[in-house]
């Protein structure tokens, strides 16, 4: 990314980073002095401060700037975004899940806090994300009341929820299509990129036609991101990754690379990432978008 792709990045991770810390202040103070709630709040702030690129809720503030509105008039609903993404992060990890140690160079939550705490963690992440959309004071409440519509819908039973069904269906051979492949993808990793861009969108009140492009780009997006999530596990190490690399393999799990090969996988990463890229031409000054999306398309984990 250029130096104004790395300043604006830079300038969105620091408004997020201080949102999620008062986040994390809140869930302190209002579980009392119980070591039960103390210990659930740090279990929280363990995954949420451990790092991760921030995308979703770059995007949400991104998508509002380039609708015409204050980037930082999304940073609720943004937060909102990335307490669900999080949520779900420590749940896949849970053993009844993917049974994964290590996320983003550390313990998993359940690892540091027992599965329990890690089970409540993701509970509680999930539900403050409602409260933090509903109790943003840079939005009206009829913006407020559709941003909770939003994060509904994209994070349930028809989104990511939804997607993580299809996802434990495909085990053990269960997917033999790229099609069937590529719904999972749409509603696992896509639902909620889509989520991030459309309550950017709402939080600028934006027309239905950017609202049309913002969806059309992160759908396209949401499935490169995830081949390219399918090519960097069978091709970067365990310590590049900051989680175990090679467990689809080991989990039996259908991917791209599973179903047509490394090459025909990097191919269609590009593919879905140009067709992100057209999808952009719907806004001006969009050049963060564009950086942001081909830096995606070659990260290395």
């Amino acid at each position: 990314m250029n130096d104004l792709t790395n300043a604006r990045f830079c300038e969105y991770t620091e408004l997020i980073s201080r949102k999620l810390s008062e986040i994390n202040e809140m869930l302190h103070s209002a579980g009392g002095e119980g070591i039960v709630s103390e210990r659930c709040a740090d279990a929280v702030w363990w995954s949420l401060s451990s790092g991760g690129k921030r995308i979703r809720p770059i995007l949400a503030m991104e998508f509002c700037r380039v609708c015409g509105g204050l980037p930082e008039n999304a940073v609720d609903a943004a937060a909102a975004v990335e307490m669900i993404h999080t949520y779900s992060l420590i749940h896949d990890d849970l053993p009844c899940m993917d049974d994964d140690d290590y996320r983003r160079g550390r313990l998993s939550c359940h690892k540091k806090f027992g599965e329990a705490f890690g089970l409540l963690a993701g509970d509680t992440l999930l539900t403050h994300a409602f409260g933090a959309a509903a109790n943003s004071r840079c939005l009206s409440d009829g913006q407020k009341a559709e941003i909770i519509s939003k994060l509904a819908e994209y994070a349930g039973i028809g989104g990511m929820i939804g997607g993580q069904v299809l996802d434990l269906s495909f085990e053990n051979g269960g997917c033999d299509s790229v099609s069937s492949l590529l719904k999972m993808y749409s509603k696992k990793t896509g639902a909620m990129l889509k989520c991030a861009c459309e309550v950017g969108c709402i939080s600028a009140n934006a027309d239905k036609e950017k609202r049309s492009a913002a969806c059309e780009y992160a759908e396209n997006l949401g499935i490169a991101f995830q081949i390219t999530d399918d090519i960097l596990d069978v091709t970067q190490t365990t310590e590049a990754l900051g989680k175990p690399a090679g467990s689809d393999e080991k989990q039996h799990k259908t991917t791209f690379v599973s179903l047509n090969g490394l090459d025909d996988a990097r191919a269609a990463a590009a593919e879905y990432t140009e067709k992100a890229l057209k999808a952009l031409e719907a806004f001006d000054d969009n050049d963060f978008l564009v950086d942001l999306t081909r830096h995606l398309l070659n990260r290395k984990n």
